[in-house]
């Protein structure tokens, strides 16, 4: 099983090969499984990560809202202009914090985290205004 923290990184991994690709999103899924193993693997010890695809099916499922809420709160960026990395851990944060089941403020510092992983230093305080602000919002009941 898959920890919390993994699954987040696996989820923003699909979501970044979805958004970059275009097409079907069980394939972007799909293609995330197989760089996992090489041809040696058995097939048994390939086991899903429910949680990442949870995530990814709630992110595309709710896109439209998410890239509204993310799009008020982003003064002078357009979604689709973003670092494809910052919009995807943006839609990922959202989501969750849509979901309600974790405090606006942790969702926000494992977003900052990612950032700082797979992203730039200038995106860190970037994401963070956003997705403080949407948290005010989720938070307040008015999205």
């Amino acid at each position: 099983m898959a920890s919390r923290r993994s699954s987040r990184e696996h989820a923003l991994q699909v979501l970044f090969n979805w958004d970059l690709r275009g097409g079907d999103l069980w394939r972007a899924v799909d293609d995330f499984y197989d760089t996992l193993h090489s041809e040696e693997d058995h097939p048994e010890r390939l086991t899903r990560d429910a949680f990442m695809e949870e995530l990814v099916r709630g992110v595309t499922s709710q896109q439209e809202e998410i890239d509204k809420l993310i799009g008020q709160h982003s003064s002078h960026w357009r979604i689709e202009r973003m670092p494809s990395v910052d919009r995807n851990v943006l839609r990922l944060s959202v989501f969750e914090m849509l979901s309600g089941k974790l405090p606006p403020a942790v969702i926000i510092d494992e977003a900052l985290e990612l950032v700082r992983r797979f992203s730039g230093d200038e995106s860190v305080s970037f994401v963070n205004g956003v997705l403080d602000a949407v948290g005010r919002v989720v938070k307040s009941g008015k999205t």
